[in-house]
């Protein structure tokens, strides 16, 4: 996906977004000196300056969305920041401003620029869908073809060697073609785990760490871990008793926690629900797009998009027998 500029029903203004094919980079906006959000025009409450009260210091919530979150990796807790987890929330609510501007240049009657921003929506639609894909470990049947026609060629090449008697070709042929195998078994198996996961926690749900002992939100999440091998390294995922082959989830931090994390990706071994409903406040920048608010749990209720992102039922709280047999009376 190649640079692109966007108009503004609203102002008229023009948005840039970067993206590219390997991964979709922040959505900006660059006007002048100043540095905006593509967003940043819709009165979102999380692009305001927030003050969220902590004992007699006050914890400062601002351009968040352009920080990278994590920066100043203080605490131990960090080593499992994610910054792609961070872009994939960013790219979703990109998705959700650009269909609702589709909408609000309808209403307007602006048809060239709802057609301008359909079309921007439908390129960034794609992209996602494409590395979902590839996050899933699915391939196109055009990419599998493709992959099949190389081992073969490479198993002609090897052939040829071994009987040219130039082995030192040949062994570097046979590791090439153990590779392709191993990468494709790899895929194959990951696309067999999104297929059949179970997973411990709900998008929404309250949790906190068994570690670290922060309180977050469940906002993503994925059967096996999706970070890169250097991620996975930093964060130490060898150590688990399940390593990376258990679910692995997106997950918001409480400003009151730590007002620097923001987000992180962790292993469903190292997180818990509380006991008891948690009807304590929790603040984040990222909820006021991700959910519609709370139950009466205390649990937050994840928007239709979201839930469908992740191919999640909606939750229904499970009714209480005492309160059936009083009529709800106390």
């Amino acid at each position: 996906m190649s640079t692109s500029t966007l108009t503004n029903p609203g102002s008229g203004g023009l948005y840039r977004s970067t993206h590219s094919r390997s991964s979709v980079k922040r959505t900006l906006l660059l006007c002048g000196a100043q540095r905006h959000s593509v967003w940043n025009n819709v009165q979102n409450p999380l692009l305001r300056r927030q003050h969220y009260g902590r004992g007699q210091r006050c914890v400062k919530v601002e351009a968040w969305l352009f920080k990278g979150g994590g920066a100043d990796k203080g605490l131990e807790a960090s080593i499992e920041f994610s910054e792609s987890a961070n872009e994939d929330i960013l790219v979703f609510f990109f998705q959700l401003d650009l269909a609702t501007r589709v909408q609000y240049a309808l209403n307007l009657d602006q048809f060239d620029i709802a057609q301008q921003l359909r079309n921007k929506l439908t390129e960034v639609e794609e992209e996602v869908t494409r590395q979902r894909s590839a996050k899933k470990g699915s391939s196109s049947k055009t990419e599998v073809q493709d992959q099949a026609i190389r081992i073969l060629r490479l198993r002609a090449e090897l052939q040829s060697a071994i009987d040219t008697e130039n082995y030192a070709v040949a062994a570097e042929l046979r590791d090439g073609i153990a590779k392709l195998e191993a990468e494709s078994l790899e895929a194959s198996a990951k696309a067999l785990a999104f297929g059949k996961v179970q997973y411990a926690f709900r998008l929404g749900q309250k949790v906190r760490h068994k570690i670290f002992g922060y309180r977050g939100v469940i906002c993503g999440m994925d059967p096996v871990c999706c970070e890169s091998n250097a991620w996975m390294e930093t964060a130490n995922v060898k150590s688990l008793s399940k390593g990376s082959n258990q679910p692995f989830y997106q997950v918001l931090v409480d400003v009151h926690e730590d007002a620097d994390l923001l987000v992180t990706y962790v292993a469903e071994e190292n997180l818990i629900a509380p006991e008891k409903p948690d009807l304590a406040r929790f603040d984040h920048p990222y909820t006021s797009f991700l959910f519609y608010g709370v139950d009466s749990a205390g649990d937050f209720i994840p928007v239709k998009q979201l839930r469908e992102k992740y191919n999640q039922p909606r939750y229904e709280i499970p009714s209480d027998p005492e309160d059936e047999e009083s009529g709800g009376r106390p």
